[in-house]
């Protein structure tokens, strides 16, 4: 429940001009115009499972959008139900939106890849809650390789300049070598991954599949002396989601989904950095740079 001026789950991500929402708890559209974040840019959502904190903020957001004359068509990645909850609220609510909604149900079981395009992945994270439940694994694909700018010949001709950020060799219509890409390029730039594990009882099943990603987001619900807890609701500790980053070797991790007994979060942060030293606390209107990290 909402505590101590902290809202229910909801992350925005910005990658490759794409904006996403993951999750979508009450309170939502407070925050997104707080931050000046622009929901008409917004073109996709995904929510990890069908518990209220992580959803319920969802219908405002849908009526605003079409209040503000969105035509564009949003695609909505959930567990199977959510087309049937946001129905039957437009059905009773005699509503028909502007937009289209387009829904993607995740399937149970192993990882499968929900979104792909020339720049990203995003995979589901199988966890283990009450109910069905997964996080989002996203991942950059390869850059290409940068323009030597300072090496480049005057005369090149454009497509062969397209052809060195490609990664190829250029060749003449005889064959013969005109440009070799690794003396006229750079390196790409780093590609960067994001993992979201909402909520989740301790799982090392899910190491093998976030190693080595740049930022973790792991829920850690609960401190240590209330690992009963935890055990009962299927939730994690703030050494557990350190013991998952340890393992998973993550650049960073990122813990949040505090429990409302915690009015003080800082004692989250320092026992998490007793196992993961790179610990950081999900605070609302905090910005992270994958490429600072």
């Amino acid at each position: 429940m909402p505590a101590y001026g902290r809202f229910p789950s909801s992350q925005y991500l910005n990658i490759k001009k794409q904006h996403i929402l993951i999750d979508c708890g009450e309170g939502i559209q407070t925050q997104l115009k707080r931050f000046s974040i622009p929901t008409h840019k917004i073109d996709k959502i995904f929510i990890s499972h069908l518990h209220g904190d992580h959803y319920l903020g969802l219908m405002g957001l849908l009526f605003s959008m079409h209040l503000n004359r969105r035509t564009n068509d949003l695609h909505l990645y959930s567990q199977p139900g959510l087309d049937q909850i946001i129905t039957l609220q437009l059905k009773y609510s005699k509503s028909v939106l502007n937009y289209k909604l387009i829904f993607h149900p995740i399937p149970e079981g192993n990882s499968v890849c929900l979104y792909e395009d020339k720049s990203l992945t995003v995979d589901t994270i199988p966890l283990k809650h009450k109910v069905p439940c997964t996080g989002f694994l996203f991942r950059e694909k390869e850059k290409p390789r940068r323009i030597d700018k300072d090496k480049l010949p005057k005369n090149i001709l454009l497509e062969h300049i397209a052809q060195l950020k490609s990664g190829k060799d250029v060749f003449n219509e005889e064959g013969d070598l005109l440009y070799k890409n690794t003396e006229y390029t750079l390196p790409p730039r780093p590609s960067h991954s994001f993992a979201y594990c909402s909520d989740t009882a301790y799982d090392e099943n899910i190491v093998a599949q976030i190693k080595g990603v740049d930022l973790l987001y792991h829920e850690a619900t609960f401190m240590q002396e209330h690992m009963d807890k935890a055990v009962m609701t299927l939730h994690s500790t703030t050494l557990q989601a350190a013991k998952i980053a340890s393992l998973a070797k993550v650049k960073c991790l990122l813990i949040g989904h505090y429990s409302a007994r915690y009015k003080e979060l800082d004692a989250l942060q320092l026992e998490a950095a007793t196992v993961f030293q790179n610990t950081k606390l999900a605070i609302e209107g905090e910005t992270i740079d994958l490429e600072k990290l």
